[in-house]
């Protein structure tokens, strides 16, 4: 039967019909089903918390508003931050959170800053790397182990 256009499987169209319905069944199994739903971790929700510490800090000093510094601190922590704050009139400081250490009751965030102090019309750049040990529920500053970026404006 030369020229009937009959094939042993249907022709093209049942080939492009028989093709859109394996993708329509493997689009339908792959929206199928229960998506599991992951639940934070305690280390993420301590490592949340650091960086909201570190936030509220910054933006704290940024504002001159030393109650909540003492607010998100130890008394040593406090302690250690207004022994070390200089006079400024304004500061632009910046974080950015790089690690952080979960060492049984205590945390350590390892924070990138970078900061411009002017003072009158002379203006100090700087820039380091802090780590903050945090400790308690809710997690304070209780000592700034290395770089603190507070000390600021240091001038020759």
């Amino acid at each position: 039967m030369k020229g009937c256009g009959l094939s042993l499987w249907g022709g093209r169209e049942a080939f492009k019909a028989g093709i859109l319905f394996i993708l329509m069944i493997l689009f339908i199994a792959g929206c199928g089903g229960k998506k599991e739903v992951k639940q934070v971790t305690q280390e993420s929700k301590i490592a949340q918390d650091a960086f909201s510490v570190a936030e509220t800090l910054r933006t704290a000093y940024t504002n001159k508003e030393f109650a909540a510094i003492a607010d998100r601190s130890t008394k040593e922590g406090y302690k250690e931050v207004m022994d070390s704050v200089r006079y400024f009139d304004s500061v632009e400081l910046d974080f950015t959170p790089r690690w952080i250490e979960i060492d049984k009751s205590k945390v350590y965030l390892n924070v990138a800053w970078k900061g411009a102090w002017v003072v009158g019309k002379e203006t100090v750049r700087e820039r380091g790397m802090a780590v903050f040990q945090l400790e308690g529920t809710p997690l304070k500053l209780s000592k700034i182990v290395r770089g603190n970026p507070f000390k600021y404006p240091e001038r020759q």
